[in-house]
Protein backbone atom coordinates (compact mmCIF):
# COMPACT_ATOMS: atom_id res chain seq x y z
CA UNK A 1 0.00 0.00 0.00
CA UNK A 2 2.71 2.50 0.97
CA UNK A 3 4.79 1.69 -2.10
CA UNK A 4 1.87 2.35 -4.42
CA UNK A 5 1.11 5.70 -2.79
CA UNK A 6 4.64 6.94 -3.21
CA UNK A 7 4.48 6.26 -6.90
CA UNK A 8 1.46 8.55 -7.41
CA UNK A 9 2.66 11.55 -5.34
CA UNK A 10 3.95 14.52 -7.52
CA UNK A 11 7.02 16.23 -6.18
CA UNK A 12 7.67 20.01 -6.47
CA UNK A 13 10.70 19.30 -8.63
CA UNK A 14 8.45 17.77 -11.27
CA UNK A 15 6.25 20.97 -11.50
CA UNK A 16 9.11 23.50 -11.92
CA UNK A 17 9.92 23.01 -15.59
CA UNK A 18 6.24 23.47 -16.60
CA UNK A 19 6.00 26.82 -14.75
CA UNK A 20 9.18 28.33 -16.29
CA UNK A 21 8.32 27.49 -19.94
CA UNK A 22 6.31 30.73 -20.77
CA UNK A 23 9.13 32.93 -19.37
CA UNK A 24 11.69 31.19 -21.51
CA UNK A 25 9.54 31.72 -24.61
CA UNK A 26 9.20 35.48 -23.89
CA UNK A 27 12.94 35.85 -23.43
CA UNK A 28 13.60 34.09 -26.71
CA UNK A 29 11.06 36.32 -28.50
CA UNK A 30 12.69 39.50 -27.15
CA UNK A 31 16.09 38.29 -28.26
CA UNK A 32 14.78 37.67 -31.80
CA UNK A 33 13.14 41.14 -31.96
CA UNK A 34 16.32 42.81 -30.79
CA UNK A 35 18.28 41.07 -33.53
CA UNK A 36 15.81 42.24 -36.15
CA UNK A 37 15.84 45.82 -34.87
CA UNK A 38 19.61 46.09 -34.81
CA UNK A 39 20.93 47.61 -38.12
CA UNK A 40 22.74 45.21 -40.26
CA UNK A 41 26.43 45.96 -40.56
CA UNK A 42 27.38 47.10 -44.09
CA UNK A 43 30.03 45.19 -45.81
CA UNK A 44 33.13 47.30 -46.36
CA UNK A 45 32.90 49.18 -49.72
CA UNK A 46 35.24 47.96 -52.39
CA UNK A 47 37.59 50.35 -54.21
CA UNK A 48 35.51 49.98 -57.39
CA UNK A 49 32.30 51.02 -55.60
CA UNK A 50 33.97 54.06 -54.02
CA UNK A 51 35.36 55.14 -57.39
CA UNK A 52 31.95 54.72 -59.06
CA UNK A 53 30.22 56.86 -56.40
CA UNK A 54 32.88 59.58 -56.70
CA UNK A 55 32.54 59.75 -60.49
CA UNK A 56 28.74 59.92 -60.22
CA UNK A 57 28.93 62.78 -57.71
CA UNK A 58 31.43 64.71 -59.85
CA UNK A 59 29.27 64.30 -62.96
CA UNK A 60 26.20 65.61 -61.14
CA UNK A 61 28.15 68.63 -59.88
CA UNK A 62 29.44 69.39 -63.39
CA UNK A 63 25.93 69.19 -64.85
CA UNK A 64 24.59 71.58 -62.21
CA UNK A 65 27.42 74.04 -62.89
CA UNK A 66 26.80 73.97 -66.65
CA UNK A 67 23.10 74.61 -66.12
CA UNK A 68 23.81 77.54 -63.83
CA UNK A 69 26.30 79.01 -66.30
CA UNK A 70 23.80 78.72 -69.14
CA UNK A 71 21.15 80.53 -67.12
CA UNK A 72 23.51 83.30 -65.97
CA UNK A 73 23.60 86.31 -68.36
CA UNK A 74 26.93 87.14 -69.96
CA UNK A 75 28.63 90.47 -69.43
CA UNK A 76 26.49 93.16 -71.06
CA UNK A 77 23.64 90.73 -71.56
CA UNK A 78 20.15 91.45 -70.34
CA UNK A 79 18.95 90.19 -67.04
CA UNK A 80 15.95 87.92 -67.73
CA UNK A 81 12.64 89.61 -66.97
CA UNK A 82 10.05 87.04 -66.07
CA UNK A 83 6.29 87.06 -65.97
CA UNK A 84 6.49 87.71 -62.26
CA UNK A 85 7.87 91.25 -62.69
CA UNK A 86 5.77 93.45 -60.43
CA UNK A 87 3.98 96.54 -61.80
CA UNK A 88 6.29 98.77 -59.76
CA UNK A 89 9.40 97.01 -61.11
CA UNK A 90 8.07 97.35 -64.66
CA UNK A 91 7.57 101.10 -64.20
CA UNK A 92 11.11 101.50 -62.86
CA UNK A 93 12.64 99.50 -65.72
CA UNK A 94 10.60 101.29 -68.40
CA UNK A 95 11.52 104.73 -67.10
CA UNK A 96 15.17 103.78 -66.83
CA UNK A 97 15.14 102.65 -70.48
CA UNK A 98 13.68 106.01 -71.47
CA UNK A 99 16.37 107.86 -69.49
CA UNK A 100 19.11 105.80 -71.11
CA UNK A 101 17.71 106.47 -74.60
CA UNK A 102 17.47 110.19 -73.82
CA UNK A 103 21.22 110.18 -73.22
CA UNK A 104 21.88 108.27 -76.44
CA UNK A 105 19.55 110.48 -78.53
CA UNK A 106 19.54 113.90 -76.84
CA UNK A 107 18.73 115.47 -80.22
CA UNK A 108 15.77 113.18 -81.02
CA UNK A 109 13.10 115.05 -82.98
CA UNK A 110 10.29 114.37 -85.45
CA UNK A 111 11.99 113.12 -88.60
CA UNK A 112 9.54 114.72 -90.99
CA UNK A 113 10.42 118.10 -92.47
CA UNK A 114 7.75 120.73 -91.75
CA UNK A 115 7.39 124.45 -91.21
CA UNK A 116 3.83 124.60 -89.90
CA UNK A 117 1.05 122.31 -88.58
CA UNK A 118 -0.47 121.86 -92.05
CA UNK A 119 2.79 120.59 -93.54
CA UNK A 120 3.32 118.22 -90.60
CA UNK A 121 -0.22 116.88 -90.91
CA UNK A 122 0.15 116.17 -94.64
CA UNK A 123 3.65 114.71 -94.25
CA UNK A 124 2.51 112.38 -91.47
CA UNK A 125 -0.35 111.05 -93.60
CA UNK A 126 2.08 110.46 -96.46
CA UNK A 127 4.52 108.57 -94.19
CA UNK A 128 2.24 105.52 -93.95
CA UNK A 129 3.90 102.42 -95.48
CA UNK A 130 7.06 104.33 -96.43
CA UNK A 131 10.02 106.05 -94.81
CA UNK A 132 10.17 109.59 -93.49
CA UNK A 133 13.20 110.02 -95.73
CA UNK A 134 11.13 109.31 -98.83
CA UNK A 135 8.41 111.70 -97.65
CA UNK A 136 10.95 114.44 -96.98
CA UNK A 137 12.34 114.01 -100.48
CA UNK A 138 8.82 114.34 -101.94
CA UNK A 139 7.07 117.08 -99.96
CA UNK A 140 9.24 120.04 -101.08
CA UNK A 141 7.70 119.80 -104.56
CA UNK A 142 4.20 119.27 -103.13
CA UNK A 143 4.32 122.25 -100.75
CA UNK A 144 5.96 124.49 -103.33
CA UNK A 145 2.95 123.96 -105.60
CA UNK A 146 0.26 123.72 -102.91
CA UNK A 147 1.41 125.73 -99.85
CA UNK A 148 -2.00 126.05 -98.11
CA UNK A 149 -5.03 123.85 -97.39
CA UNK A 150 -7.04 125.95 -99.85
CA UNK A 151 -4.51 125.28 -102.61
CA UNK A 152 -4.39 121.51 -102.01
CA UNK A 153 -8.18 121.29 -101.62
CA UNK A 154 -8.59 122.70 -105.14
CA UNK A 155 -5.77 120.69 -106.69
CA UNK A 156 -6.10 118.40 -109.71
CA UNK A 157 -5.86 114.83 -108.27
CA UNK A 158 -3.85 113.56 -111.25
CA UNK A 159 -1.20 116.22 -110.73
CA UNK A 160 -0.99 115.44 -107.03
CA UNK A 161 -0.73 111.72 -107.78
CA UNK A 162 2.25 112.33 -110.03
CA UNK A 163 4.04 114.22 -107.25
CA UNK A 164 3.24 111.61 -104.60
CA UNK A 165 4.09 108.57 -106.75
CA UNK A 166 7.48 107.98 -105.01
CA UNK A 167 5.71 107.60 -101.62
CA UNK A 168 3.76 104.52 -102.66
CA UNK A 169 -0.03 104.06 -102.46
CA UNK A 170 -0.09 107.45 -104.16
CA UNK A 171 -3.73 107.30 -105.28
CA UNK A 172 -5.07 106.60 -101.80
CA UNK A 173 -2.73 109.19 -100.29
CA UNK A 174 -3.83 111.75 -102.86
CA UNK A 175 -7.45 111.23 -101.85
CA UNK A 176 -6.48 111.61 -98.19
CA UNK A 177 -4.45 114.82 -98.46
CA UNK A 178 -6.98 116.50 -100.75
CA UNK A 179 -9.82 115.30 -98.53
CA UNK A 180 -8.25 116.52 -95.29
CA UNK A 181 -7.45 119.85 -96.94
CA UNK A 182 -11.11 120.24 -97.91
CA UNK A 183 -12.08 119.32 -94.34
CA UNK A 184 -9.74 121.98 -92.93
CA UNK A 185 -11.21 124.61 -95.25
CA UNK A 186 -14.86 123.68 -94.71
CA UNK A 187 -14.82 122.83 -91.00
CA UNK A 188 -11.93 124.78 -89.46
CA UNK A 189 -11.42 127.85 -91.63
CA UNK A 190 -8.26 126.49 -93.23
CA UNK A 191 -6.52 126.02 -89.87
CA UNK A 192 -5.31 122.74 -88.35
CA UNK A 193 -7.25 122.14 -85.13
CA UNK A 194 -5.33 121.53 -81.93
CA UNK A 195 -7.69 118.92 -80.46
CA UNK A 196 -7.56 115.15 -80.86
CA UNK A 197 -11.30 114.78 -81.36
CA UNK A 198 -11.23 117.28 -84.26
CA UNK A 199 -8.14 115.90 -85.98
CA UNK A 200 -9.40 112.32 -86.16
CA UNK A 201 -12.47 113.49 -88.08
CA UNK A 202 -10.29 114.41 -91.06
CA UNK A 203 -9.83 111.87 -93.91
CA UNK A 204 -6.75 109.67 -93.43
CA UNK A 205 -6.06 110.97 -89.91
CA UNK A 206 -5.99 108.44 -87.06
CA UNK A 207 -4.81 108.69 -83.48
CA UNK A 208 -1.16 108.11 -84.41
CA UNK A 209 -1.15 110.95 -86.93
CA UNK A 210 -3.10 113.20 -84.57
CA UNK A 211 -0.61 112.67 -81.72
CA UNK A 212 2.33 113.43 -84.03
CA UNK A 213 0.72 116.76 -84.91
CA UNK A 214 -0.40 117.58 -81.37
CA UNK A 215 2.95 116.73 -79.81
CA UNK A 216 5.23 118.37 -82.36
CA UNK A 217 3.19 121.25 -83.74
CA UNK A 218 1.18 122.22 -80.66
CA UNK A 219 3.34 120.97 -77.78
CA UNK A 220 0.56 118.75 -76.41
CA UNK A 221 1.74 115.35 -75.10
CA UNK A 222 0.88 112.25 -77.07
CA UNK A 223 2.23 108.75 -77.75
CA UNK A 224 2.95 107.86 -81.37
CA UNK A 225 2.36 104.14 -81.80
CA UNK A 226 3.96 103.36 -85.15
CA UNK A 227 5.44 100.02 -86.24
CA UNK A 228 8.78 100.71 -84.51
CA UNK A 229 7.09 101.68 -81.27
CA UNK A 230 4.89 98.57 -81.30
CA UNK A 231 7.83 96.26 -81.95
CA UNK A 232 10.08 97.67 -79.25
CA UNK A 233 7.60 97.95 -76.39
CA UNK A 234 6.66 94.31 -76.91
CA UNK A 235 10.33 93.26 -77.01
CA UNK A 236 10.87 95.14 -73.77
CA UNK A 237 7.72 93.53 -72.30
CA UNK A 238 6.14 96.82 -71.44
CA UNK A 239 2.95 95.32 -72.80
CA UNK A 240 1.77 92.24 -74.66
CA UNK A 241 -1.02 94.12 -76.45
CA UNK A 242 -1.13 94.16 -80.25
CA UNK A 243 -3.84 96.77 -80.80
CA UNK A 244 -2.30 100.29 -81.17
CA UNK A 245 -4.91 101.94 -78.95
CA UNK A 246 -4.34 99.39 -76.19
CA UNK A 247 -0.57 99.76 -76.53
CA UNK A 248 -0.96 103.51 -76.21
CA UNK A 249 -2.98 103.11 -73.01
CA UNK A 250 -0.67 100.49 -71.48
CA UNK A 251 2.55 102.41 -72.17
CA UNK A 252 1.00 105.74 -71.23
CA UNK A 253 0.27 104.34 -67.78
CA UNK A 254 3.99 103.72 -67.20
CA UNK A 255 5.08 107.33 -67.71
CA UNK A 256 4.00 110.82 -66.69
CA UNK A 257 2.05 112.53 -69.44
CA UNK A 258 4.77 115.16 -69.88
CA UNK A 259 7.17 112.43 -71.10
CA UNK A 260 4.93 111.00 -73.82
CA UNK A 261 6.11 112.99 -76.86
CA UNK A 262 9.84 112.66 -76.16
CA UNK A 263 9.37 109.01 -75.21
CA UNK A 264 7.87 108.40 -78.66
CA UNK A 265 10.89 110.00 -80.34
CA UNK A 266 13.37 107.99 -78.24
CA UNK A 267 11.70 104.65 -78.94
CA UNK A 268 11.18 105.28 -82.66
CA UNK A 269 14.75 106.53 -83.13
CA UNK A 270 16.11 103.46 -81.38
CA UNK A 271 13.96 101.18 -83.53
CA UNK A 272 15.22 102.78 -86.73
CA UNK A 273 18.88 102.86 -85.80
CA UNK A 274 19.64 99.85 -83.59
CA UNK A 275 16.67 97.64 -82.64
CA UNK A 276 15.68 96.69 -86.18
CA UNK A 277 12.78 94.40 -87.03
CA UNK A 278 14.71 91.59 -88.74
CA UNK A 279 18.15 91.75 -87.19
CA UNK A 280 18.55 93.99 -84.14
CA UNK A 281 22.09 95.07 -83.30
CA UNK A 282 22.05 93.67 -79.76
CA UNK A 283 25.83 93.86 -79.40
CA UNK A 284 25.75 97.63 -79.95
CA UNK A 285 22.64 98.33 -77.87
CA UNK A 286 23.05 100.75 -74.94
CA UNK A 287 20.11 99.28 -73.04
CA UNK A 288 21.02 95.59 -73.40
CA UNK A 289 21.18 95.05 -69.60
CA UNK A 290 17.52 96.14 -69.37
CA UNK A 291 16.20 94.21 -72.37
CA UNK A 292 14.51 90.80 -71.99
CA UNK A 293 14.90 90.21 -75.74
CA UNK A 294 18.69 90.48 -75.75
CA UNK A 295 20.12 87.84 -78.08
CA UNK A 296 17.39 87.96 -80.73
CA UNK A 297 19.88 89.77 -82.94
CA UNK A 298 23.65 89.99 -83.46
CA UNK A 299 25.47 90.02 -80.11
CA UNK A 300 29.05 90.32 -81.36
CA UNK A 301 29.96 94.02 -80.84
CA UNK A 302 31.96 94.37 -84.06
CA UNK A 303 29.35 92.65 -86.22
CA UNK A 304 26.55 94.58 -84.51
CA UNK A 305 28.19 97.93 -85.34
CA UNK A 306 27.91 97.12 -89.03
CA UNK A 307 24.13 96.86 -88.66
CA UNK A 308 23.66 100.41 -87.35
CA UNK A 309 21.70 102.80 -89.55
CA UNK A 310 21.46 106.54 -90.08
CA UNK A 311 23.79 108.73 -88.05
CA UNK A 312 24.80 105.85 -85.72
CA UNK A 313 26.21 104.09 -88.74
CA UNK A 314 27.66 107.24 -90.28
CA UNK A 315 24.83 107.66 -92.79
CA UNK A 316 22.67 110.74 -93.41
CA UNK A 317 19.54 111.16 -91.33
CA UNK A 318 16.01 111.38 -92.69
CA UNK A 319 15.46 115.14 -92.76
CA UNK A 320 16.65 117.48 -95.48
CA UNK A 321 16.48 120.33 -92.96
CA UNK A 322 17.19 118.82 -89.52
CA UNK A 323 17.35 120.89 -86.29
CA UNK A 324 20.63 122.56 -85.43
CA UNK A 325 21.07 120.34 -82.34
CA UNK A 326 21.15 117.31 -84.60
CA UNK A 327 23.77 118.87 -86.84
CA UNK A 328 25.83 119.92 -83.82
CA UNK A 329 25.82 116.29 -82.66
CA UNK A 330 27.35 115.16 -85.96
CA UNK A 331 24.14 114.34 -87.82
CA UNK A 332 24.02 114.77 -91.59
CA UNK A 333 21.05 116.03 -93.62
CA UNK A 334 19.33 113.67 -96.03
CA UNK A 335 19.93 114.12 -99.75
CA UNK A 336 17.18 115.48 -102.05
CA UNK A 337 15.05 113.17 -104.15
CA UNK A 338 17.07 111.38 -106.84
CA UNK A 339 20.43 111.77 -105.14
CA UNK A 340 22.42 108.78 -103.86
CA UNK A 341 21.86 108.69 -100.09
CA UNK A 342 24.28 105.97 -99.06
CA UNK A 343 21.56 104.27 -96.99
Amino acid sequence: MKAAKKATVKTPAAKAPAAKAPIAKKAAAKKTTAKKAAPAKKAPATKAAVKKATVKKATAAKTTAKKAAAEKPAVGQAQPVGKTESPAALVRRARRINRELAEVYPYAHPELDFENPFQLLVATVLSAQTTDLRVNQTTPTLFAKYPTPEDLAAANPEEVEEILRPCGFFRAKTRSVIGLSKGLVEEFGGEVPGRLEDLVKLPGVGRKTAFVVLGNAFGRPGITVDTHFQRLVRRWRWTAEADPDKIEAAVGALFPKSDWTDLSHHVIWHGRRICHARKPACGACPIAPLCPAYGEGETDPEKAKKLLKYEKGGFPGQRLKPPQAYLDAGGRPAPPLGAVSGT
